[in-house]
């Protein structure tokens, strides 16, 4: 026989200040007390619950907005679709997976990360040596930084009333709630890529170099592969497997006679994917022209930036579930930490 406990459950505002309290999500919150696990529907907790009061939010046979306010418990379930709609906006416009080595999440609005020094000459190749009987063995040394990491709240405040919305198709509705996941994508982006360059306030700003100086060469201005290696090779021991370049510093790594060859040219015509020089994920940020930088930032990705996050996707739940949908705020709270200050590098053109 089916399980149809979903059908019988209760649902009140209050669910989502207790999700809150636990630091979970509204649909995670209802994962506890409705489990999947008792389920062979292929649907989480959040979906049964739009199951349960025929909500259909996709295709042309989506419901207007109103549908969410037939009852009093499934006008509960429309703050959570606001918060699904934007992460998933968020996630199709988000660079961090690109760029974050860890994500850390938080429960309090302070956060003081650690850092690494393991001796002199410590942006130098390290050799294993022999180490003589009696003698020191060279010590690692990990301490909390001086400077707590910068929380902020990433979000947009909604300029619409429920009247106007209310008619609307979801599946329509969701393309604008979508593009506000978009937009707290983008400024966290900056914020991110301005800690990679700058540092996080400890001392920790990326090397820049710049193309026509003695250690890279060349001249400026004009990127050539030569330039490009000499680039590369700044970042032994790390490695430069992920390199962010704006337009017009793109247009110069693709067309690099180097790049050329026929398998380079195959994957991107058919599929769209950057394949750079020497295996560099090649991500596509205009966000290092915006903090002033005319060219491109390389890193070590799995050791340069921890993503730091309080909340997820959060939404003054009250305030919608009772219609008020005016000057709400969509939020995601976080910021980031720089690991290691030489796995990230920057080379300007000039």
């Amino acid at each position: 026989m089916a399980n149809t406990a979903f059908d019988n459950l209760r649902l009140e505002k209050g669910m989502y200040k207790e999700a809150m309290s636990k630091g979970k999500t509204f649909t995670q919150y209802l994962e506890d007390v409705d489990s999947s696990k008792n389920y062979d529907d292929g649907l989480d907790a959040f979906e049964r619950q739009l199951k349960r009061f025929d909500i259909h939010i996709k295709g042309k046979n989506a419901n207007v907005v109103e549908k969410f306010f037939a009852t009093d418990d499934s006008a509960i379930l429309f703050p959570e679709y606001i918060s699904r709609t934007v992460l998933t906006g968020l996630e199709k416009a988000n660079i961090l997976p690109a760029i974050v080595a860890t994500t850390s999440k938080i429960d309090a609005d302070t956060y003081k990360s650690i850092y690494m020094d393991d001796g002199e000459g410590s942006k130098k190749r390290k050799q294993l040596r022999r180490v003589g009987e009696g003698a020191l063995i060279p010590a690692t040394t990990i301490r909390t930084k001086e400077k707590v990491t910068d929380i902020f709240k990433y979000g947009r405040t909604l300029d619409v009333t429920y009247e106007a919305i209310r008619r609307k198709k979801l599946n329509v509705i969701e393309i604008f709630f979508q593009q506000i996941g978009k937009q707290i994508a983008l400024d966290m982006a900056f914020d991110a890529i301005n800690v990679i360059i700058s540092g996080d306030g400890n001392k920790n700003a990326a090397d820049i170099f710049t193309l026509g100086d003695e250690t890279i060469g060349g001249a400026s201005g004009t990127l050539t592969y030569d330039e490009y290696i000499a680039f590369w090779a700044e970042f032994d021991p790390y490695e430069m497997n992920t390199v962010l370049a704006p337009k017009l510093q793109l247009k110069d790594i693709l067309t690099l006679p180097e790049f050329k060859d026929p398998q380079a040219g195959f994957t991107f015509q058919k599929d769209g994917k950057l394949i750079s020089p020497l295996g560099a994920n090649l991500v596509r940020s205009d966000q290092v022209k915006d903090l002033g930088i005319d060219g491109i930032v390389g890193l070590d990705k799995g050791l340069c930036l921890e993503e730091v996050v309080e909340q997820g996707i959060t939404t003054e739940s009250d305030k919608i579930i009772d219609r008020q949908i005016e000057k709400t705020v969509i939020s995601r709270t976080g910021g980031f930490n720089k690991l290691f200050q030489p796995s990230a590098k920057v080379l300007k053109w000039k």
